[in-house]
């Protein structure tokens, strides 16, 4: 695996809120953070996503009397987990993580704003038809080939996988970079799912060590052409020379 100007790093909803002391915070969500960092000067592109919702959202449980969180309950689009309110538009809780610290990043995309409708994937809405527009742009762009890391892994991350795969882009999911709500065995049914659709879960180590390789194969062929153009000496050279000269001083 060799990472390339046609890969995009996108990093799903490191939010405040789905960290610990957030709001619907997921078990040790803060840990994606440093092997993020990690990855992420592999690079050219990167892209961010951010749950984005209005107060009075239709996934929150206190917008149904009765209901609480982590309860299902039908809408127009079909199934829906209900939620504690969290990442409202304009909150802190909706920031993302202050050690998130990705300035390098060339999109913001926010999903999740219209109000009847939750959003996990990064590329549709949940009633699946709705497009948030990623695609377009990925396409546009020339960008083939995503690797997703973030939050939730069995839930934004996944779905956004699911669907990279469904538009005909190769899919990664770098599993270390990914915490997991894991609720009614939430993780392991999409692990389940991603064997079916040909998402590929890998580890960071993965993609530094291609990177490294890569590295070190161009400092090869840098070497080889600066020693072709005169610009350096072969070793052989550098020693012959010294010998020259350190006889001529005997």
């Amino acid at each position: 695996m060799q990472i390339d100007s046609h890969d995009v790093l996108i990093v799903i909803d490191v939010q405040n809120d789905f960290c610990p002391g957030g709001a619907l915070a997921v078990p040790r969500g803060d840990e994606v953070i440093e092997p993020i960092r990690r990855i992420a000067p592999r690079f050219e592109h990167i892209v961010l996503t951010q749950d984005w919702h209005p107060a009075g959202h239709a996934s929150f449980a206190s917008a149904h009397p009765g209901k609480k969180p982590f309860e299902s309950i039908e809408l127009g689009y079909g199934a829906q987990t209900l939620w504690p309110d969290h990442c409202v538009q304009g909150t802190r809780g909706a920031e993302f993580h202050p050690e998130l610290e990705l300035t390098r990043a060339e999109l913001v995309l926010r999903k999740g704003f219209r109000a009847q409708i939750d959003s996990y994937s990064a590329f549709f809405e949940n009633d699946r038809v709705t497009p948030t527009g990623l695609a377009g742009y990925l396409r546009e762009r020339g960008l083939s080939r995503v690797f997703l890391a973030g939050l939730a892994y069995d839930f934004c991350v996944g779905f956004s996988a699911l669907d990279a795969r469904k538009l005909g882009f190769e899919a990664f999911v770098v599993r270390d970079a990914c915490r997991a709500i894991d609720l009614n065995s939430s993780a392991a049914a999409m692990e389940a799912q991603f064997a079916q659709a040909g998402v590929a879960v890998i580890e960071t180590a993965e993609v530094l060590d291609a990177a490294a390789r890569a590295d070190a194969e161009e400092g090869v062929r840098q070497g080889l052409a600066d020693a072709e153009s005169g610009k350096i000496r072969p070793a052989r050279q550098f020693f012959d020379a010294f010998e020259k000269s350190r006889i001529g001083h005997q």
